[in-house]
């Protein structure tokens, strides 16, 4: 499956994209496309096949499961 992340700021951007990579999961940070909303403007999309929950962390503002262009929210910090 293929996700993307939107952060409350760059810092936690760029602290869970090592994250993600220091469990050998593939993520690249990017600009967050318009149809979605970001307080820093940084999102990361990447692929994991596992139990997202697991990987969900408090950097995270919304995460959202990608499907070509389609963007479905099934997370969102509160």
């Amino acid at each position: 499956m293929t996700y993307f992340a939107l952060f409350f700021t760059y810092t936690g951007a760029i602290k869970y994209e090592k994250f993600l990579k220091s469990k050998g999961c593939p993520c690249k940070i990017m600009p967050v496309p318009r149809k979605l909303t970001s307080n820093c403007g940084v999102g990361a999309k990447f692929t994991f096949e596992e139990d997202i929950n697991s990987v969900i962390s408090e950097d995270i503002e919304k995460l959202f499961k990608v499907d070509g262009e389609e963007y479905t929210l099934i997370y969102e910090e509160e």
